[in-house]
């Protein structure tokens, strides 16, 4: 809305936040940004939540992921091997694959991962359905098509609604770490960071590697310090056998 199309009473409230009429543009936000807006505030408000952070040495997957693309067809991406290996430890650690409610903990039958997804209106997280049955490619083309329908609002409600687990990355934007409010009714959320040149310890000696911090972030209702570990190290063991993945 532009100053002049703000109603007065609007106007008054929003002075009261110290916003001077006259000096700002007001934009509303859609149904599905007013529906993020209200279960992050529950989210952080409700949930007790805790991070677990490790760093990942990412030399297996990119190698794996050259070899990958060099045989021609669709590429894929970082992010795609990211979400397959997260599929990959919520079947290992199915503990994760989790969600509280009022009448137990539901165990998942299949981990399906919600993806964060960057519009100007806000933040979207449309879910690709049970992951550990798909391969790289089609990953990559669910995470595309979801990713497409998203920016053009053209998701349907069981799109975004559900789900088991969630990844965020921002890595692509040369974030190296961060961590992410729970998107219930997920029990966990994934924060993943960039891709970096670091210098790390190797036999007491200093070597460059390609490193990439990830978090963790755990509703505490459902997921202790010891299983979310556990989550982190399976995680961690699928990138190192990314070749696997595949």
């Amino acid at each position: 809305m532009q100053p002049s199309e703000i109603s007065g009473e609007i106007a008054d409230e929003l002075a009261l936040l110290g916003l001077v009429p006259g000096q700002y543009d007001l934009i509303p936000q859609d149904r599905i940004g007013k529906l993020i807006a209200r279960r992050l505030t529950d989210a952080a408000r409700d949930i007790p939540h805790f991070p677990l952070t490790i760093h990942v040495a990412m030399q297996p997957l990119m190698d794996a992921r050259s070899t990958y693309n060099a045989r021609g067809g669709a590429k894929v991406s970082i992010n795609d091997y990211v979400i397959a290996a997260a599929a990959r430890a919520l079947v290992a650690v199915p503990a994760v694959n989790a969600s509280f409610t009022a009448h137990g903990i539901a165990r998942h039958h299949h981990a399906d991962i919600a993806i964060a997804v960057a519009l100007e209106a806000g933040l979207v997280t449309p879910i690709l359905r049970s992951v550990e049955t798909l391969d790289l490619a089609a990953i990559g083309a669910g995470v595309r098509d979801l990713a497409d329908r998203a920016g053009r609002k053209r998701l349907k409600p069981d799109e975004y609604n559900g789900g088991s687990f969630c990844v965020s990355n921002l890595g692509m934007f040369g974030i190296s770490s961060f961590g992410s409010i729970l998107n219930p009714p997920q029990a966990a959320i994934l924060s993943v960071g960039a891709v970096e040149d670091r210098v790390v310890a190797v036999d007491g000696a200093a070597q460059v590697a390609k490193m990439m911090t990830v978090t963790l972030t755990c509703d505490h209702r459902v997921i202790d310090g010891a299983t979310g570990a556990r989550w982190l190290q399976a995680f961690s063991a699928a990138i190192a056998d990314a070749a696997a993945l595949d």
